[in-house]
């Protein structure tokens, strides 16, 4: 049995419309390698005709949100909280492939010298054991750990900012301990990477189209 981190992971917790995320150094502005353009952010417009919160991607992969009358910034984070897969899903549409054969050739080679050192360089200020490490085209997930001790890891992590390729590895190692999705399985992923869920959210919005 194995268990690993899908692409949209089940930790408790020309454009389309509908109504988030809080602001934070994750924010989708850090996925330039597969942005629709170098700008790929949330920005928020207040409309006082609004009679409800929405949600608008635009073609370059922005998220428009507008708060209605009496709405307030903090709901508005709530409602992109809410509707962050239907994000996703957006962008996934407006962001096809950009790697040809030669460049996805020459990630994965990446992947394959990054990916292994850092994550054994993290179980080890864990106190984990990791008996073997894989790079593979995951269609997925963006890694798995078995019972064996084995872990693999999907090429695309090399795309992600540090902070998130790192909760992905950690989210790995920790079934190591536990090979489960329990709440103390989170726990220990939370005392590992205290801004897991940061991590999570970016993964939410940006990683269907790293696919």
């Amino acid at each position: 049995m194995q268990f690993g981190l899908p692409f949209v992971d089940d930790a408790p917790t020309s454009g389309s419309s509908i109504a988030p995320t809080r602001d934070s150094a994750l924010a989708p502005t850090s996925v330039s390698p597969i942005a629709p353009t170098s700008v790929s952010s949330i920005y928020f417009v207040r409309h006082r005709r609004a009679r409800r919160y929405l949600l608008r991607v635009e073609h370059d992969g922005r998220v428009r949100v507008t708060i209605p009358r009496g709405g307030s910034k903090r709901e508005a984070d709530a409602f992109v909280e809410r509707h962050t897969d239907w994000v996703a899903r957006q962008r996934a549409r407006l962001t096809p492939s950009v790697f040809d054969t030669e460049e996805r050739a020459e990630l994965r080679e990446r992947a394959r010298k990054e990916l292994p050192p850092r994550l054994l360089e993290i179980a080890g200020q864990h106190g984990l054991t990791v008996t073997g490490v894989s790079i593979r085209n995951q269609r997925t997930r963006w890694g798995s750990c078995g019972r064996d001790g084995k872990i693999s890891l999907n090429w695309r992590l090399v795309l992600m900012p540090p902070p998130v390729r790192d909760y992905v590895l950690i989210h790995e190692l920790m079934h190591l301990r536990r090979l489960d999705h329990s709440p103390a399985y989170w726990k220990l992923v939370a005392a590992a990477c205290p801004d897991y869920r940061d991590a999570r959210q970016w993964l939410r919005l940006n990683g269907p189209a790293l696919r």
